[in-house]
């Protein structure tokens, strides 16, 4: 049996993550960039959608103050991985909504497209639903349709972040997903958009894609972190 299907490994190391996670942004110094973005919604309140590349997950919330942003869920997959993350992510304050959104092909699958999308749609209803349009398989910093089909059904903004540290460590995963150090440099990157009235659901995501990885790539820049 693969060890994050163990519920008593699972827990336990999901507990020594979010502990990793916490202790790591708290010393890391940050610095913000156009921030005001951001602000600004936390001070309008109501649904947003949050999105950041999947390879950023465990910086995610180093983005979300929150004594002044409004509350916020997660989107996580429904994989034993995914539930190992849902538990690591809910100990630093953001419980999970579980299932994928990611494809637009798969939603009528086991994976619960279907049902994430109509409660990520809830949630906005309340405050932040945090995704990463490009997991929870990519490929890596391609973003699919689920993003934006979420953001024209609700109206909600979105934030594009990017997010960096730097020392860090990368995992020889299919995204060479970030592991933060302490004691480094970190970058938050705000963009906000819109859906565009009439706009196109693929045109959105490719430009949409292309901004967020801009957004990252600032981040990177910040930190003086390698891009791969």
């Amino acid at each position: 049996m693969r060890p994050l299907r163990n519920p008593a490994i699972q827990n336990a190391m999901a507990w020594t993550l979010a502990q990793w996670m916490r202790f790591c942004i708290a010393t890391i110094r940050w610095t913000h960039e156009n921030e005001a973005a951001a602000e600004e919604v936390w001070r309008d309140g109501g649904g947003v959608l949050c999105a950041f590349w999947h390879s950023r997950i465990a910086l995610a919330p180093s983005c979300w103050p929150q004594d002044r942003a409004q509350p916020a869920k997660a989107l996580i997959s429904l994989s034993a991985d995914g539930e190992f993350i849902a538990k690591a992510i809910a100990r630093q304050g953001f419980p999970a909504v579980r299932g994928s959104s990611a494809n637009k092909d798969k939603a009528k699958q086991a994976k619960g497209g279907t049902q994430a999308l109509r409660d990520g749609l809830k949630q906005l209803k309340l405050g932040a639903l945090a995704l990463t349009p490009d997991g929870p398989r990519g490929p890596a910093r391609q973003m699919a349709e689920g993003l934006p089909l979420m953001a024209k059904i609700s109206g909600a903004p979105v934030l594009l972040i990017g997010m960096s540290c730097s020392p860090a460590i990368r995992l020889n995963s299919w995204d060479r997903a970030l592991l933060p150090l302490p004691f480094g440099k970190g970058a938050v990157v705000w963009d906000k958009a819109w859906y565009p009235e009439g706009g196109d659901l693929a045109e959105v995501a490719a430009e949409w894609g292309e901004r967020l990885t801009a957004v990252e790539a600032r981040a990177d820049a910040l930190t003086g972190l390698e891009r791969v």
